[in-house]
């Protein structure tokens, strides 16, 4: 059991090469998915975390979102880049979105004000390990990820077109897929330079 955790978390990659072709069932992605939030930690079990999963015409659909309020910012001159990127992701299966319930960390902020400061960081500590682990799940399930962050800009339209509650807030977009190219190098900084230990 132990070899492979650690195998699934060396394995885990950014993969930007995806397309839609059928790896598993919907149903054994929403199992993994569901799983994952139900077991993953979060600070005095707040469980502030919401998920979103989008799959066929309403992943596609967060993408033309994401171009068309990308069309906005990005200079006309090199917007055929920004275009290319977002059809990268478009052309996967689907896309996890994960949200923090800002009502849960207020009312532990009123709950608890000695940790009032906190509550914020935790939550979003707590939204990246949910985030890991759902990466890391579908990866061990053979589909490619990888995590993107176009929030704020799309928060308002995604809130709009599926009828997100404002109490939930965007935390990051993870687009997702059967890979089509492989993951690129990855420099691993000397580990005496990030590791301390005393005995």
């Amino acid at each position: 059991m132990s070899k492979d955790f650690y195998s699934a978390v060396k394995h885990r990659r950014t993969i930007y090469g995806i397309n839609k072709e059928k790896v598993i069932s919907d149903d054994r992605i929403m199992e993994v998915i569901n799983e994952a939030v139900k077991n993953s930690p979060s600070a005095f079990n707040s469980q502030s975390a919401r998920v979103v999963v989008l799959l066929g015409e309403n992943h596609d659909k967060l993408w033309n979102i994401t171009e068309e309020e990308l069309r906005k910012i990005v200079p006309k001159e090199s917007f055929s880049k920004t275009a290319e990127k977002i059809a990268s992701f478009r052309s996967g299966y689907g896309s996890v979105l994960f949200f923090e319930d800002e009502d849960i960390v207020s009312e532990l902020q009123k709950n608890f004000p000695l940790y009032k400061d906190n509550f914020p960081i935790w939550s979003q500590q707590g939204s990246g390990i949910l985030q890991y682990i759902i990466w890391t799940s579908l990866e061990v399930e053979g589909l490619g990820a990888s995590l993107q962050h176009y929030n704020p800009l799309i928060d308002e339209e995604v809130k709009k077109t599926y009828n997100i509650p404002d109490n939930w807030k965007l935390i990051a977009q993870l687009p997702f897929g059967k890979p089509t190219s492989e993951a690129g190098e990855k420099e691993v900084k000397p580990l005496e330079d990030r590791v301390r230990v005393f005995k």
